[in-house]
């Protein structure tokens, strides 16, 4: 599968580097760096002293060879020109002197003699003097030079056979840089013994130079890619910020759209609310106008009662078209102590019951708890609560006599009241009972009604079910009874009964 151009930069452009991310790199990359560094150094260290090593014998072995090779060469020359008197037997000596001291100068090398046979005993020569009177003389003058030189004879009787033998160069090596090397003496083709040359060459300083150089070499590396890195978080970050103030322009995108919805939201409860509320308030105007019309001395009392919740209900009505969302304080207040009983019982007797036409098809049967304390919710509020509820079991009874029993319990140990209202009509369609994904059943949602009309209908239970568990803080549960019909359950927690 082919990944266009486009897509590969579409794919890396999904991926930001932050801080931490470059932190990881640069902490991997300087794992790696170190690690390859130290084993780079390792071989290079290893290396370099192998090679210091194999030079330093090669080096050791070529001087001592130069200076066997000059002493044949004197030897021979020396020897076509006899017999010496004393001022060419001079010269000799000095020459003898040169070739031998001449070695002492460098600075690596530290011991310098001839190891020859005579008589069956092995002497070092180590001047020209010596030199001259063994080969010229036959005889060894000095022989306290051996005292000086005994070590190398003492190694040179080990070897001495295997020199005959092979007349090859011997190295001994003592320690890590000190050399013993045997150079076969043999002038005119003949063994007469073997020159020894003790040297320490030092080849350190080239090491560590070396080694010095890889170091700044890789600090230098190394620095190189804290800059690359650093350049990196400077152009990432860059992103970073231009992706965040992306990323905060959508969110208080989002957060403004939210926010219109909330209050189209808003607007749309409180159409649907007025709407309701305006229809109720019509036929409270009625019952006013009916209350003013049989007004007597004789029910004076009776009709100022109920013209004053008539009154105060059409206040709130006119109190509620002001804004669409009322204040906290208007809804709930500890002031507030409305007595439920009270309010359930006006409105059966005095809202539900005055309609003369349909008081034959429905039966209100009350069971009210006298413990039921006072809540803090304006009365009314709890009116636009249960008007709705039993308006509904009115609605949906069937064409049988409708009988709607209301009971409140309070109990006192929960700190909590209940209120039931049910109806023995046809109940509610199973899948209005049913919990969409935020656990509302679908009796409770906006526009799901089971009229046939269905204009302006199925706000009732919606308003109610908004109002209890929005405003009030109440809980409201719809169920169908085993017998017939169905149950609304109010719940109302956190009571608690005032002396």
């Amino acid at each position: 599968m082919k990944i266009t151009k486009l897509q590969f930069t579409k794919r890396i452009k999904k991926y930001h580097f932050e801080l931490k991310h470059l932190l990881v790199v640069f902490v991997v990359l300087i794992f790696f760096q170190m690690l390859t560094s130290m084993v780079h150094k390792i071989s290079l260290r290893n290396f370099l002293f192998e090679t210091q090593d194999w030079y330093q014998q090669d080096f050791a072995e070529r001087l001592a060879n130069l200076s066997a090779t000059s002493l044949e060469l004197l030897f021979e020359t020396t020897l076509q020109h006899q017999p010496l008197d004393d001022d060419n037997t001079q010269k000799v000596v000095q020459a003898f002197n040169i070739i031998l001291s001449q070695q002492l100068l460098q600075q690596h090398v530290q011991e310098v003699c001839l190891l020859l046979a005579h008589e069956g005993k092995i002497y070092a020569i180590d001047n020209g003097t010596m030199l001259a009177a063994y080969f010229f003389n036959n005889q060894i003058i000095q022989p306290a030079a051996n005292v000086a030189h005994a070590n190398a004879i003492r190694m040179y009787e080990t070897i001495q056979n295997e020199m005959i033998a092979t007349e090859q160069t011997h190295s001994i090596v003592e320690g890590k840089q000190t050399f013993h090397v045997f150079v076969p003496f043999v002038p005119k083709g003949e063994y007469f013994g073997a020159l020894y040359m003790r040297s320490n060459p030092e080849f350190d300083f080239v090491t560590s130079g070396i080694i010095t150089s890889y170091n700044q070499t890789s600090v230098i590396f190394t620095g190189l890619i804290l800059i690359g890195l650093l350049a990196m978080f400077y152009i990432s970050s860059h992103t970073v910020e231009e992706r965040d103030e992306a990323q905060q322009l959508l969110f208080q995108e989002r957060e403004r759209q939210i926010k219109e919805n909330i209050h189209h939201q808003k607007e749309a409860l409180f159409t649907k609310r007025i709407y309701h509320t305006h229809h109720k308030a019509e036929k409270v105007m009625g019952f006013i106008k009916e209350d003013l019309r049989l007004l007597s001395a004789a029910n004076i009392e009776e009709i100022k009662y109920r013209m004053s919740k008539y009154a105060n209900f059409i206040s709130r009505v006119i109190y509620d078209m002001k804004w669409y969302d009322p204040p906290l304080h208007a809804i709930r207040n500890p002031l507030f102590r409305t007595n439920l009983n009270e309010v359930i019982r006006f409105l059966v007797d005095h809202i539900f019951l005055r309609i003369a036409s349909r008081t034959e098809q429905y039966q209100f049967e009350l069971d009210l708890d006298a413990s039921m304390p006072g809540v803090p919710v304006n009365e009314f509020v709890v009116w636009e609560i249960l008007e709705p509820l039993l308006q509904n079991c009115l609605d949906h009874g069937g064409d049988h006599k409708i009988i709607i029993r209301i009971q409140t319990h309070f109990d006192a140990i929960a700190g909590a009241a209940q209120i039931v209202i049910a109806d023995n009509g046809c109940g509610i369609q199973p899948e209005l009972l049913t919990p969409n994904e935020d656990g509302i059943k679908r009796l409770f949602l906006e526009q799901v009604s089971t009229k046939k009309n269905g204009q302006n209908s199925g706000y009732g239970c919606y308003i109610a079910y908004e109002i209890a568990t929005q405003r009030c803080g109440w809980h409201l549960d719809a169920e169908n009874l085993d017998a017939a019909g169905c149950q609304f359950t109010i719940t109302i927690p956190h009571l608690v009964k005032r002396g």
